[in-house]
């Protein structure tokens, strides 16, 4: 296979092939959020805080919609890992076809159905009626761009998957111009409020497909990628619902919490609303390296499960998780430190940075317990075990945040509201970490260990110097 790009997880330095696999990851994590914030640069200087607030709101009806079919594609991004591991490459093109039909069975219909239903989640989640009209537009626009979307993040999932993270990078790069410049142009230039911003949005995330797919047919022929559907291998669909379609549900049902978390802090009012969206902007930029190190965990995991490396499976369950953890919290800090002259480039309305601080004070030194906790289920997921993670991320909001938030809100102060998410952080995190006290992690040590003694030379393998029998 075309190795240009591609970085082994399962050999070399554990923490060196982890940053060298996660900081193309992190640079695009950086980049999605450089266009991210430009839409809400742009919007916050050209446009009204309504305008700033339905954009900030309209996002969770669309993570409703697209959430399972991302679960599946993160499935997908496991299975590959899983093949590379083993080195089946015709499983990877049987894979890698069957990912790309089954894209368009989902994108369209899922496409239709937001058009259409997208305006009843803002209903359900009380979006303030200053901002109705321009929430119902952006979100409209948004889901045109859905076959976009969704083939940009299965593509790089498959290249994730084969050891490529550098080429998200490009894609982002190439997303990034596209999307800033129309911003510019469609909002600054021709005054089209929310709707130039969505548009730009929409025609960024297409550019960005179109790219992926010129890249994985141009760098890796051998996976037989096609652009429109050919084949639909029976069991590797299954394989994919199999993994994916546990991700996905999970996915859902933490969006439909999200939806029920939105819709308490757009009881708050708009400028609430502004708040939040500005300031998880600026927490975005704290935390873009917890989804580079997530993304390495289940590649790592994936293919040293693939080739059986159960030594260093052991090892890298406990490194991943404590370097995210730590490079998160300095982050965190260092942001939260100058979080008000930053949050001054978004809105010029005090009442809407005041709040700002809040909640960037309140999250954001506590988000290095997410890294962890978000390391180790990936982590967990790239090994095909996606049901404790599924549990534990359900206990955590519903169980946890939901009723916190309500909670807060009810007895304390709204405007302290986002005290849910440190409180659900440490939550998960502690759930996450006693995994490793868990069977199936005793088992996997216990194969960890027999490698290792049949790693020592004959002489050593003493089970009173070294616990070999």
């Amino acid at each position: 296979m075309h190795t240009s790009g591609k970085i082994d997880m399962t050999r070399g330095p554990i923490m060196k092939q982890v940053v060298l696999f996660a900081l193309p990851i992190c640079l695009g994590n950086i980049l999605q959020q450089l266009y991210s914030t430009v839409d809400t640069l742009v919007i916050g200087n050209f446009c009204s805080s309504a305008s700033l607030a339905a954009v900030g709101t309209s996002a969770q009806p669309v993570e409703v919609f697209l959430c399972i079919f991302l679960g599946i594609g993160n499935g997908v991004s496991i299975l590959v890992s899983q093949h590379t591991g083993s080195g089946d490459e015709k499983g990877l093109r049987r894979l890698t076809a069957t990912a790309s039909s089954f894209l368009y069975l989902c994108a369209v219909p899922l496409s239709i159905a937001g058009l259409f239903l997208g305006p009843l989640i803002l209903r359900f989640m009380q979006a303030p009626a200053d901002i109705w009209e321009h929430a119902v537009s952006y979100l409209r626009i948004i889901f045109l761009g859905t076959l976009g979307n969704m083939g940009y993040n299965m593509n790089a999932g498959i290249l994730r998957g084969v050891g490529d993270s550098r080429a998200s990078l490009l894609f982002l790069l190439v997303s990034c111009a596209v999307n800033i410049l129309l911003d510019i142009i469609f909002v600054a230039g021709f005054r089209m409020d929310v709707a130039g911003a969505a548009l730009a949005t929409v025609l960024a995330m297409y550019c960005s497909w179109a790219f992926s797919i010129g890249y994985i047919k141009r760098k890796y022929p051998e996976l037989g990628y096609t652009i429109f559907p050919r084949i639909m291998d029976r069991k590797m669909l299954r394989e994919i619902i199999s993994v994916g379609l546990p991700l996905g549900l999970n996915n859902s049902i933490y969006s439909v919490g999200h939806v029920l978390t939105q819709s308490l802090i757009n009881a708050q009012g708009s400028a609430f609303v502004a708040a939040c969206s500005v300031a998880s902007k600026v927490t975005g930029i704290a935390n873009v390296a917890i989804q580079s190190f997530a993304s390495a965990a289940t590649t790592f995991s994936g293919q040293n499960l693939g080739c059986q490396n159960y030594l260093r499976l052991k090892k890298g369950g406990k490194q991943i998780p404590f370097y995210s953890g730590l490079f998160t919290g300095a982050a965190g800090l260092t942001v939260t430190l100058f979080c008000r002259p930053v949050l001054g480039l978004f809105t010029r309305d005090m009442a809407v940075i005041e709040l700002a601080v809040i909640y960037i004070r309140v999250v954001l030194p506590f988000t290095w317990a997410f890294a962890v906790f978000n390391s180790i289920v990936c982590f967990i997921n790239g090994m095909g075990e996606v049901k404790y993670p599924t549990v534990i991320n359900i206990l955590m909001l519903w169980v946890v945040r939901i009723p916190s938030a309500y909670l807060i809100g009810r007895f304390i102060d709204g405007k302290y509201l986002m005290a849910c998410f440190p409180i659900s952080f440490l939550f998960g995190m502690l759930c996450m970490l006693a995994y490793f006290l868990m069977g199936s992690w005793r088992q996997l040590r216990q194969l960890a260990a027999q490698q290792e003694c049949a790693q020592l030379p004959e002489g050593r393998r003493d089970a009173g110097e070294t616990g070999c029998e």
